[in-house]
């Protein structure tokens, strides 16, 4: 995606969320979706973006044709709408002051609202300088609007067509509190991943 279309993306106001000394309650989380008991929540993002799909050949039934999940695209912004970081490809959150971190999904729920991407919980590990996510250890994405893939326009006569579908999110970011990351759950199937949305 060049810078042109990033910036067109990102031209929207980006929407506030409640910092971790204020945070908003929030629609009840499935008991799969929660961090380890040694885990505080650090910090909270709202994201507003884009998820990007691509028209692909399917791998079954043959000769279809599926709308396959890309990337996230969104900026993070605080309570004051104050824009914090980005969330990118990987899938990975950027703070404004370089610490990054890359995520992989460990369990997944139905989002509250119809039509929305999943809810997911996600281990991290730092892949930046230190900073304010280098310390993050879990990722929890609650409060999804949009961003489902679209339910028609991909054929073989528009293979390799993108598709880019507008989505709000949370993002609640976990540090353990010992300062080392807790035991990973059961990961999930290379076909679980591949279905995407960061």
């Amino acid at each position: 995606m060049d810078v042109k279309s990033i910036a067109s993306i990102f031209a929207l106001a980006v929407s506030a969320c409640a910092s971790a000394n204020e945070a908003a309650p929030i629609s009840k989380v499935p008991d799969n979706l929660k961090p380890a008991a040694n885990e505080s929540l650090a910090m909270v993002a709202s994201a507003k973006g884009v998820q990007s799909y691509e028209c692909r050949a399917a791998s079954n039934p043959a000769g279809a044709y599926e709308w396959a999940f890309v990337a996230p695209h969104a900026e993070l912004s605080d309570a004051s709408g104050r824009t914090i970081g980005r969330h990118y490809e990987g899938p990975r959150w950027e703070a404004a002051d370089g610490s990054a971190i890359e995520g992989r999904e460990e369990q997944r729920a139905d989002a509250a609202r119809a039509g929305a991407i999943p809810w997911l919980l996600l281990a991290t590990k730092s892949v930046g300088p230190q900073g304010s996510f280098s310390s993050v250890t879990h990722v929890q994405r609650v409060n999804t609007v949009g961003g489902v893939a679209p339910r028609s326009g991909c054929s073989e006569a528009s293979a390799g067509a993108v598709a880019y579908v507008p989505y709000t999110a949370d993002y609640y970011f976990f540090s353990a509190e010992n300062g080392t990351a807790s035991e990973s759950k059961t990961r999930p199937s290379s076909a679980t991943l591949q279905r995407g949305y960061y």
